[in-house]
């Protein structure tokens, strides 16, 4: 069975990573569009050329994981099949771009706040817990 083919407001993949980067930012939502018209800044720009680099290695079989700290950066169609480690306060969480996440921040697939797991209590939480003998 065929792979349903990906468009992104009507363009397919191909046609966005040949598009200017202007007629890119038309397409994306206001947020993105505000941030991407004022330009990039020094740390976008950098990780930008990491990541073209890390593209070159791809096309040689090599997969490099690029780290970063910067959450507020706007997925590109030319980042797509990258592998990003986003920082997420702790820890860097690997992220592969696929084309689904075009438009979004990076700081949206590496999530600040970890789930709660409440278990029983510790010891010395509880009076009764105190002559528990530890093993």
């Amino acid at each position: 069975m065929a792979r349903k083919k990906f468009y992104y407001r009507g363009y397919e993949l191909e046609d966005l990573q040949k598009m200017p980067m202007q007629e890119f930012i038309s397409l994306v939502p206001s947020r993105q569009r505000r941030s991407l018209s004022k330009g990039l800044s020094e740390k976008q720009k950098k990780l930008l050329i990491k990541l073209r680099k890390s593209k070159e290695a791809l096309d040689e079989n090599k997969r490099v994981i690029v780290r970063t700290h910067c959450r507020d950066m706007i997925v590109l169609p030319e980042m797509i099949g990258l592998s990003v480690g986003i920082y997420n306060g702790k820890e860097f969480k690997v992220v592969e771009i696929v084309p689904e996440m075009i438009g979004h921040f990076f700081g949206e697939f590496a999530l600040t706040r970890g789930k709660v797991k409440h278990s029983s209590p510790g010891v010395g939480a509880t009076k009764s817990s105190m002559y528990v003998p530890l093993k």
